[in-house]
Parts: structure tokens; C-alpha cells; sequence
């Protein structure tokens, strides 16, 4: 096929993109990753459409071409549109490249919310330890936080410590949440003593992750802490620190 008549079934298929037959589009995306390089430039474009629907079908059309795409998409991290750089960062998290890691961690510190929700999930699909440091700093950012004290979990990084104990002590509570369960997963003592002090915290949740993370701590000496949580007055912290209080050798006294 010559240039022209390429760039006529590009056109074709994009404006199938459009249509309301979800078979078409499919195939529309199908045929759009099979063309590879030509059709590049036209679908970063359409990841700026104002329907979100073209612009996610574009950024999977992109994905579908493969790890060759990943350059191209690091390059629309810098695009001034929010909606490029939101897709292309969404793209990079799909292909779960290491490369994509450092414009990710960049991304973090986007003007743009959208973006940074899209970096923080695409480092989760990734899951490369090097997004730690960023991933800390991002922790203090209202958009994201909860997101990434999530991610940092999910990645159980030593380094991901300090600012895990921070959240803890925090004032946010999903994040104190997620920050509760990871100090547990992660495995350093350094927790204990911020894990103990989250025993007498106002949301459940969080007193029943410290108690189970103490218990992965193998933490002895939360033993006497946790035992008001046996009259807690939520049933699932109180049977949750039962177990808890098992697993760490206390043994209840008789009667």
C-alpha cells in the first residue's frame, strides 16, 4: 500500500474508533497496533480527544505495537497536553517496562492531578523498587496519597520505612491505613514502637493492621499494649488481637 492509501486506512480506522458498534472499534484497535510506526503519531494525538473513550482505545492501540512504542511514550510524558501525558503514563504502566520508571517518577510531581493518579498506577504495574525514594516524597501529596501508600505496600521496600511511620502518625486516615499493613509486610523493627502507638488509634482498621503487623514482628513486647484491644469495641479488632496475642506466646490466665 503507498503512503497515501496508508494514511487514508489510518484515517478510516480512526473514525471507526468513533463508531458506536463496540466490534468495530475493536477491530479498529486490532488493525491501528498492526500498522505499527505510521500509525504511532496519529493515536498519540487522539490521546488528547476530548472523549475518553477514543483516548483510551488510542493508548491501546499504542500498547498493542509492543515494547518498541516505549521511547515514543516516555517522549509524550513531555507533551504540554495533560490528557497525552495522562495516557502515555497509563501506556508505560501497561507495558510494565523499567524504562518507563523514571519519567513515572517524574510524573509524580506533574501540575496535573490526573497524570500523577496515572504514574502512581503505573509504577504499581511495574513494581520496581527504584520508584521508592519518589514514591516517598509522594506521600505527602493529597491527590495521591492514599494511592501510593497502597503502592509502597504492595512494593515492600526497606527505604519505604521512614516515610511508612510517618504516615502512621499522620493525620490521614486511609493512608494510616495502608501504612498500618506495609510496616508488617515490609519486616523492620524500626515499626514496632510507631505500630504500638497506632494501637490506640481512633479508626479500627488501623488498630487491627498494627496488631497483625506487631504479630509479623514477632513483637513481644506489644503484648501488654494490645491487651485493652481484648475489650475493643469493635468485635474484629478484639478477635483479631486474640490471635494476635496467641501468636506472640501470651497465654490468658485462668479464670
Amino acid at each position: 500500500m503507498n503512503d497515501e492509501g496508508q494514511s487514508e486506512r489510518i484515517e478510516q480506522l480512526i473514525g471507526a474508533l468513533r463508531d458506536d458498534n463496540e466490534a468495530l472499534r475493536d477491530h479498529a484497535i486490532a488493525s491501528l497496533s498492526q500498522l505499527g510506526e505510521e500509525a504511532i503519531e496519529p493515536l498519540i494525538g487522539l490521546m488528547a480527544d476530548e472523549d475518553v473513550l477514543i483516548r483510551e482505545a488510542a493508548t491501546i492501540a499504542v500498547v498493542r505495537m509492543g515494547p518498541s512504542v516505549v521511547d515514543r511514550l516516555i517522549e509524550a510524558m513531555d507533551d504540554d497536553e495533560w490528557a497525552i501525558r495522562e495516557q502515555a503514563a497509563s501506556g508505560l504502566g501497561k507495558l510494565k517496562d523499567p524504562r518507563g520508571v523514571d519519567p513515572l517518577v517524574k510524573a509524580l510531581k506533574d501540575k496535573d492531578g490526573a497524570v500523577r493518579t496515572a504514574a502512581v498506577w503505573a509504577l504499581e504495574r511495574i513494581g520496581d523498587a527504584r520508584a521508592v525514594p519518589g514514591l516517598v516524597e509522594a506521600l505527602t501529596d493529597g491527590t495521591v496519597r492514599e494511592d501510593v501508600a497502597r503502592v509502597l505496600k504492595k512494593i515492600g521496600d526497606a527505604r519505604a520505612v521512614d516515610a511508612l511511620i510517618e504516615g502512621l502518625l499522620g493525620n490521614n486516615w486511609m493512608v494510616r491505613r495502608h501504612a498500618a499493613e506495609a510496616l508488617g509486610k515490609i519486616g523492620d523493627a524500626r515499626g514496632i514502637d510507631p505500630l504500638i502507638e497506632s494501637l490506640r488509634d481512633e479508626d479500627w482498621l488501623v488498630r487491627r493492621n498494627a496488631a497483625e503487623s506487631l504479630a509479623r514482628l514477632g513483637a513481644k513486647q506489644a503484648i501488654d499494649p494490645l491487651l485493652p484491644l481484648l475489650e475493643d469495641e469493635n468485635t474484629m479488632v478484639q478477635e483479631t488481637v486474640e490471635g494476635v496475642l496467641t501468636s506472640l506466646g501470651w497465654k490468658q490466665a485462668a479464670q
